[in-house]
């Protein structure tokens, strides 16, 4: 004889994981055709079968279902690269993002999320969270890069992968234009340099001047001049150009 389950637990592939399921997908293919402010809970309740009152009651409002479809569908479809050289992986992540949001149904479900985190608490949570947990999964590049010698050990991971999907989500929300090969070139190359020219070192200023050339912090095809340069923090130079200039208006 079966036993009874506990009141309250949810039964696997149940009617409730059945509703949810079509309501997602119903949300998921209407984004396939439509954008998100023509996206309404009626619509919803006639493309997934569910009764309107249904989808309020457990979603309250379309901008719930499309928080709820992101924290299902997201961005972790995008796959994270690992060739060996970050160089190369930042650019095969640049391209990956590009190709992601060139799918209609993904550009608009980031478009209705936004719009949603404009409206909502919980939406705004939902976003902030998704995108955070993204960064912390994504900055393993750095971190493996670290470990290769290729940026410095006290890189910001998560910094150098904000600023690379930075131009994507501009040219998406802001300028409205096309993600093309340019951009995935120029924010990969821009993140690139960035990181290993110790841009974005986390430790203080005072005890990083001394690695913030090519030299201290990734290849350089001139390691002489640059390295001594390096070492000085380029301080050398400017003082005795500070001390050739004459001090007007000092009294």
């Amino acid at each position: 004889m079966t036993e009874p389950r506990p009141h309250g637990s949810t039964r696997p592939g149940g009617r409730t994981a059945r509703t949810r399921a079509a309501v997602l997908a119903a949300a998921l293919e209407a984004l396939d055709t439509q954008d998100f402010a023509s996206l309404t809970v009626d619509l919803l309740a006639r493309r997934s079968g569910v009764h309107a009152a249904t989808i309020r009651r457990r979603w309250r409002s379309v901008e719930g279902v499309i928080s709820d479809l992101l924290t299902q569908h997201g961005t972790a479809t995008i796959p994270i690269p690992d060739t060996g050289d970050l160089r190369q992986d930042l650019h095969a992540m640049a391209r990956a993002i590009a190709d992601f949001h060139t799918a209609p149904r993904n550009r608009r479900l980031l478009e209705g999320m936004v719009a949603a985190a404009s409206r909502q608490q919980g939406a705004e949570e939902v976003l902030r969270e998704i995108f955070a947990r993204r960064l912390r999964q994504v900055a393993v590049l750095l971190h493996r890069a670290a470990e290769r010698g290729e940026v410095p050990a006290d890189t910001d991971a998560e910094g150098v992968i904000a600023a690379l999907g930075a131009p994507f989500y501009y040219r998406l929300l802001i300028t409205r234009g096309p993600l093309d090969d340019e951009l995935v070139s120029s924010s990969a190359e821009t993140a690139y340099l960035a990181a290993v020219h110790g841009v974005f070192r986390t430790a203080s200023t005072d005890s990083t001047a001394s690695t913030n050339s090519p030299a201290g912090t990734g290849p350089t095809t001139d390691p002489g001049p640059a390295t001594g340069t390096a070492r000085n923090g380029g301080r050398g130079h400017r003082a005795g150009g500070e001390a050739a200039r004459p001090h007007r208006g000092r009294g």
